[in-house]
């Protein structure tokens, strides 16, 4: 009588990388199928900044003074930035939202029971809402064409500026995610989210230098303005695009906007997505 031993091999465990990122890939392909089932949640996410575009180009040009110039078309060619940076910012209370309406479903818990990365479930809305932002860019871009924005009426400009331009809002929009998904995760209810992502938003998009020249402030608000870190990524894209309106100043991230940009985004990005998976393992454990 013979004995077989079976030999079970045990496989390897997966990267943790890989597989953070690959569950984070899942999951935000989850929502971009969701978000094409509702397809009024793109439609409005559209109306909103069109409608700044619109009311600001036609109300307020021509009454704006950017330097020593009130000319309709430079004032159009300098709100474009801010109308841009504003779009990318403003998605960060939907973001909040959907998080919210996740965790008051129990999805989340649903999520947990998967053998998944913790981190991938926000990271997969983040993505997603990223990927939904960069849609609505191209399509206010194109309204933005229509109305009389142009850039690089100098010459002083080029193709890879611009996309880099656009590079710089994508990525200071999906650092304001971060915080949205904080906030999501922080909140019990959808309306909660949505009411508490725009309150700080307001104050964030207005002191700053995205639809007035900060020179004409009082000192102390157009230090506030300066240094505000949705400044530096307005003047970044006004730099880039060569826009008008880029009056000097002695703030370190209006002198160097490009390098202030990107530094403030990424300190954004680290700081609020370490919170809000912090956040999301203490909430759901």
């Amino acid at each position: 009588m013979s004995i077989v031993t079976d030999t079970v091999r045990v496989a390897p465990a997966a990267n943790p990388v890989s597989q953070s990122i690959r569950d984070s890939m899942v999951v935000a392909k989850r929502n971009l199928i969701r978000m094409s089932r509702i397809p009024e949640m793109i439609i409005y996410g559209l109306i909103q900044p069109i409608m700044f575009v619109v009311l600001f180009t036609y109300v307020f040009g021509g009454s704006m003074q950017i330097g020593n110039s009130t000319s309709a078309a430079d004032y159009k060619n300098f709100l474009m930035a801010g109308i841009f940076a504003q779009t990318v910012t403003f998605a960060t209370a939907s973001s909040g939202a959907g998080i919210a309406d996740d965790m008051h479903k129990g999805l989340i818990d649903r999520f947990r029971s998967l053998p998944m990365a913790r981190g991938a479930v926000l990271t997969g809305r983040t993505l997603a809402d990223s990927v939904q932002t960069a849609l609505t860019l191209v399509v206010l871009a194109v309204v933005a064409l229509l109305v009389g924005w142009r850039v690089g009426s100098d010459g002083s400009t080029n193709a890879a500026k611009v996309l880099a331009a656009f590079g710089l809002l994508l990525l200071l929009g999906y650092a304001f995610t971060w915080i949205g998904a904080l906030i999501g995760m922080s909140v019990k209810t959808p309306e909660a989210a949505t009411s508490s992502g725009l309150i700080w938003l307001f104050p964030v998009t207005f002191i700053s230098n995205a639809f007035v020249d900060t020179s004409h402030m009082t000192p102390w608000l157009r230090h506030v303005a300066e240094w505000n870190p949705f400044s530096a990524t307005v003047q970044a894209c006004r730099v880039l695009f060569a826009s008008p309106g880029q009056s000097p100043s002695d703030a370190w991230p209006m002198q160097h906007p490009v390098w202030a940009s990107l530094i403030y985004s990424i300190l954004i990005l680290v700081i609020f997505r370490t919170l809000a998976v912090r956040k999301y393992r203490s909430a759901t454990a």
